[in-house]
C-alpha cells in the first residue's frame, strides 16, 4: 500500500496498540502524529475521544495543517460514555467532510482490526 498512510494519536496507549495490530496484518506506513506534523499525502486519521467528548488537542492541531489530506477518519472510545462513545471521529468527519470508517473500543478487538484493514483496502483501491 504506497497511496495512502495512516496517522495516529494516542495518550494512554489505546490506539497505539490497535495500530500495531493493524501493522501486523497490513504493510502501510504509520506515522504518529504530533501538532506540528506535516503529511503530504492522502491519510486516514486514527485519534480518540478525550473528557467528555472532545477531540484530543494534539489531533486538532495537526489537523488545522494537514486535514486537506484526510481521506477517512478512525477512533477509539471507551462504551461506559454512552452517546459520547468515540465522538471525536463524528466530531471530523462533520467539520472536515470524510467518512467514519470506524469507532472500537479501547485498543479495539479482532473484528475490529479486520474491518478497519478492510476499510483501508478499499480507500487505497479507490486511490490507485
Amino acid at each position: 500500500m504506497n497511496n495512502i498512510i495512516i496517522a495516529y494519536d494516542s495518550k494512554t496507549g489505546n490506539v497505539q496498540r490497535f495500530i500495531n495490530k493493524v501493522k501486523n496484518e497490513l504493510d502501510i506506513e504509520t506515522v504518529k502524529i504530533h501538532e506540528d506534523s506535516i503529511i503530504q499525502k492522502p491519510f486516514i486519521l486514527v485519534t480518540y475521544t478525550t473528557g467528555f467528548g472532545q477531540v484530543p488537542k494534539t489531533t486538532k492541531g495537526f489537523l488545522m495543517k494537514n486535514h486537506q489530506y484526510m481521506i477517512a477518519v478512525a477512533s477509539s472510545g471507551n462504551m461506559n460514555w454512552g452517546m459520547k462513545f468515540a465522538v471525536a471521529a463524528d466530531e471530523i468527519s462533520k467539520k472536515y467532510s470524510v467518512p467514519i470508517i470506524l469507532k472500537f473500543e479501547l485498543s479495539g478487538t479482532q473484528k475490529d482490526v479486520q474491518r478497519f484493514i478492510e476499510e483501508v483496502r478499499n480507500i487505497d483501491n479507490t486511490c490507485s
